[in-house]
């Protein structure tokens, strides 16, 4: 009998060091899956984070650097413009690119750079032990805010993707999560369109996955998949924000 499923090549046979429900497993197999697709291995560069995802070059099978915290966007610019043939991408989470990293993503994107970057968006500081992070929603508690985010005192949650989708370079601009296959599926697609923007040489793109992290929100996997869907997609609506047809 046949293999109907499979690790693709793109994916290091490596175990997980992640917590038990989180989401960060299902976005790494997602863009495994879409560079063994698309035929890009053997010429793609990601950029890893600070952050949970750190460690992220030893699940997969080509090419890694490190960036420094929030710096991701500046060494996927230059890695893409000293080799434009080459497939780049950021992986980073909400601390890494919304706070620390806030201005290189902005100016990266405004600049048009030609990378994609996929947007890890879990409400929470995750490796370093559960702090507010720019996306914490209201009322939220973290080890930084134990009676909950007031917007008052702290403003709002940013939407990233509504952000940068505000630019007026184009782009290719989108929110999905991982909640659930059918929203898994959805993803997936996104990823691809986002890559392929790239191949054709079109625009910057950028993928926000809307994630858990049972752990630091002190929740099962299981309740943290409803929380996303009650708490956190009235107010990160998911779909695409900018098209490169757009503009």
């Amino acid at each position: 009998m046949g293999k109907t499923f499979h690790r693709p090549e793109a994916l290091a046979d490596t175990i997980t060091h992640y917590c038990p429900g989180c989401t960060h497993g299902v976005a790494h197999r997602l863009v495994a899956e879409v560079i063994d697709e698309l035929g890009i291995r053997g010429r793609t560069v990601g950029i890893a984070p600070v952050g949970c995802a750190v460690l992220m070059y030893n699940y997969f099978t080509f090419d890694f650097q490190e960036a420094a915290h929030g710096r991701g966007p500046a060494m996927a610019t230059g890695v893409k413009r000293v080799r434009p043939d080459l497939i780049v991408f950021t992986y980073q989470g909400d601390g890494d690119l919304a706070s620390i990293g806030m201005g290189e993503i902005v100016h990266a994107a405004n600049r048009g750079e030609k990378f994609t970057t996929i947007f890890i968006n879990n409400a929470v500081y995750g490796m370093t032990g559960g702090q507010m992070a720019p996306t914490t929603m209201p009322g939220q508690r973290t080890t930084t805010s134990p009676l909950g985010r007031e917007p008052s005192v702290v403003g709002m949650p940013i939407r990233m993707a509504e952000l940068l989708a505000s630019l007026a370079t184009p782009g290719y601009i989108t929110r999905q999560t991982l909640i659930s296959p059918k929203y898994i599926n959805r993803a997936k697609k996104a990823i691809k369109k986002a890559f392929t923007y790239q191949m054709e040489n079109r625009c910057y793109s950028f993928v926000e996955l809307v994630s858990t992290c049972p752990t630091n929100w002190g929740m099962t996997p299981v309740d943290a998949l409803s929380w996303v869907e009650e708490k956190m997609l009235p107010y990160y609506n998911l779909g695409d924000f900018k098209t490169p047809e757009d503009d």
